[in-house]
């Protein structure tokens, strides 16, 4: 089996078989949106006819849901699994966010949550949908001046409480709505379905990936990662490749692989949801496709493997390739399906 194109299929980087932005997103169970604008192209680009339009279409109904979940950062997930991936990784959430608030020297107390939550429901409930910056002139409106850095971290928190959720989406800020109106009810599942649900979305989007990588990509302990391949029962199985353990969803597409040249944008699935990057980033061209404090910039791929960077707002395209000896044939038809996109 070859990694790389086994990857690109997975992740429906090549031939993409979706036609619905929800489509791609309930695949990966999560997907990193880090980029606000270029979350957009990260789950266009998977499917058949890529369309802003259709993306906003099902954020703005509620199919897609942007939120702080795994490793505390920005996702996206589906409607249908909102309520038991919260209930599974919101734990680990709030960890990571408490101890991010510590470090920065935030102690925010019990009332204070109750009192600032209160105001926030309040303006959702009155807007709809709400900036940030509707929550500040909301709160200082009843006598509370709130530094931005611990706004923040209020919202995040009720995030990962199931209060807040994101709203309508805007050309360029996070908008944030009540959950109980934007998400319909599920019922509860059990922690063990629930970790035999994640692990058979991340290895069939994400395979062949290794252990160490789901640990990475879910934010959950060896532990659970462990058990929610055992309760797949067989469906997940180990590959020895390259001197490595892999594990391959029996789901997972081998077939349709197409050679050629992708414009990745930051923060994508196909770099972030992996611990280890060499077999597609070339050590040591790491540096250009992210940095040490975890931005992650917009990556140029042939066959695969990132061999260059791109600017998705410029208003010409301009490629960087890392050596000036690779080849980005192909590369400026991709701008102009890129742009297509931005358009329909």
């Amino acid at each position: 089996m070859n990694i790389v194109s086994a990857r690109l299929l997975s992740q429906h980087l090549s031939s993409p078989k979706f036609s619905l932005p929800e489509e791609v997103v309930s695949h990966f169970g999560a997907m990193q949106a880090q980029e606000y604008r270029m979350m957009r192209w990260a789950v266009g680009m998977r499917t058949r006819r890529p369309s802003a339009e259709a993306f906003r279409k099902a954020y703005d109904s509620g199919k897609i849901i942007r939120l702080h979940l795994l490793r505390g950062t920005w996702q996206l997930v589906s409607a249908e699994d909102y309520r038991w991936m919260l209930d599974l990784c919101s734990p680990g959430g709030f960890s990571v966010t408490m101890g991010w608030m510590h470090a920065a020297g935030y102690r925010i107390t019990e009332e204070e949550i109750g009192r600032t939550r209160e105001i926030l429901c309040m303006t959702v409930a009155s807007l709809r949908s709400a900036t940030k910056q509707d929550f500040a002139t909301a709160l200082s409106r009843k006598g509370i001046v709130m530094e931005d850095h611990r706004l923040s971290f209020h919202i995040r928190l009720a995030e990962l409480s199931g209060t807040l959720c994101s709203g309508d989406l805007h050309p360029s800020k996070a908008t944030y709505s009540l959950t109980d109106e934007k998400v319909p009810f599920r019922p509860p599942m059990d922690r063990d379905a629930s970790l035999m649900m994640l692990s058979e979305k991340y290895f069939r989007s994400h395979s062949p990936s290794t252990l160490e990588d789901f640990v990475w990509w879910s934010g959950l302990t060896k532990g659970d990662c462990r058990r929610g391949i055992e309760l797949s029962g067989g469906d997940i199985v180990p590959l020895k490749l390259k001197n490595r353990t892999f594990y391959v969803h029996r789901d997972a597409r081998v077939a349709g692989f197409r050679r050629g040249i992708i414009l990745l944008p930051p923060y994508d699935e196909y770099l972030i949801g992996y611990k280890s990057r060499d077999l597609v980033l070339p050590t040591d061209h790491v540096h250009r496709a992210h940095n040490n404090s975890g931005i992650f910039y917009p990556v140029i791929l042939r066959d695969g493997v990132a061999v260059g960077n791109w600017n998705p707002f410029g208003k010409g395209f301009s490629p960087t390739p890392f050596n000036e000896d690779d080849s980005l044939e192909g590369a400026s038809e991709k701008w102009d399906r890129y742009q297509q996109f931005l358009k329909k």
